[in-house]
């Protein structure tokens, strides 16, 4: 008997199953569909980052021209979704499995299953806890986030060195429910603090959706009325912290760094008045290094490597901005 709640079960099965019954977008020219594998691709949502990774999946598949088909989940965050999805494409023979786990305690029993049914699973951008990683996952695909955290808290420093401010009051709106975060954090502080010492941590409150890191940023500034700057860890952070600001009336007053390249936050880099600096890993990149590691997984190759170093890219200024939304007109990071 399957160890996943039967409605889980059946919801995971019925959407893997119209998956097998549809045309897929991977690229089979000449030959018939999956008949050189069938990758099972997991998405935490289907936004930003994560939709630049499916996309990158797929323009792999179709300009490899290898007959990879990929039967995919949005898990919406949803531990148990992504576990019955494994469960399904694990006893379905998937040829491998690529996600970025919801969770680094919780996603275990569903990697630990796809490894114990023979499939390799890759991770990408999370994954689980590290010494179970190691035993079941083939490859992780990841930009270092201490260093993503580090290149933020150096533009962080340029700015309040270039505006003449030694001792910035900054607020944190965090997505540390995901080890990843912490590691940024810690990174952004490690830069920050080594060039301002003065410089105070005066908040880290969660705020990883827009709508929360308002909320959260409209207390955070009642709190903290000398606040310098918010430092968003994730997208929706980053977004919500430049809303908060705006609406707040403190523009001029207070800037944000954000993480996590997007349409709303090229436009506000472009701008420039509030959103000094955004750190970002493209997903669209993501995605390709994935598709070519299964690749190399199911031809028997691979670099012996754990941990393949995914391009971590720095924008600083208006320029920087509007080369961004001229390069991604569709949005796709």
């Amino acid at each position: 008997m399957s160890r996943w709640p039967l409605r889980s079960r059946s919801r995971a099965l019925a959407a893997f199953t119209a998956v097998l019954c549809a045309v897929s977008l991977a690229g089979c020219a000449g030959g018939r569909l999956g008949e050189n594998g069938r990758v099972g691709v997991v998405y935490m949502d289907a936004q930003g980052f994560y939709a630049g990774v499916r996309d990158g999946m797929r323009d792999h598949s179709q300009s490899s021209g290898d007959g990879l088909q990929l039967l995919e989940l949005n898990a919406q965050g949803d531990a148990s979704e992504e576990s019955s999805f494994v469960d399904v494409a694990s006893s379905a023979d998937v040829d491998a499995l690529v996600l970025s786990p919801v969770s680094a305690t919780a996603s275990i029993p569903a990697v630990r299953l796809a490894h114990e049914s023979g499939v390799p699973v890759v991770c990408y951008n999370t994954c689980i806890e590290d010494e179970a990683a190691r035993k079941y996952v083939t490859s992780y695909i990841l930009g270092d986030p201490h260093e993503f955290g580090h290149l933020l808290g150096d533009a962080a420093a340029d700015h309040f060195e270039s505006e003449g401010v030694t001792d910035p009051k900054i607020a944190v709106l965090n997505c540390e429910f995901v080890e990843v975060c912490v590691n940024r954090r810690e990174g952004f502080e490690n830069a920050l603090f080594d060039r301002l010492p003065d410089a105070e941590i005066v908040a880290n409150q969660q705020g990883s959706t827009i709508d929360e890191a308002v909320r959260v940023g409209e207390r955070v500034l009642t709190a903290h009325p000398d606040l310098d700057a918010f430092y968003g860890e994730a997208g929706g952070a980053t977004m919500g912290a430049v809303r908060t600001v705006k609406t707040s009336g403190r523009t001029g007053d207070v800037v944000v760094f954000g993480s996590d390249m997007s349409t709303d936050a090229a436009r506000a880099l472009d701008d420039h008045t509030i959103l000094k600096a955004d750190v970002d890993i493209s997903g669209l990149a993501v995605g390709r290094m994935a598709g070519e590691t299964v690749e190399d997984i199911l031809a028997g190759e691979g670099s012996g490597e754990f941990i393949t170093d995914a391009p971590i890219d720095l924008y600083t200024t208006p320029e920087d901005g509007a080369r961004w939304l001229e390069e991604h007109p569709d949005g796709i990071p």
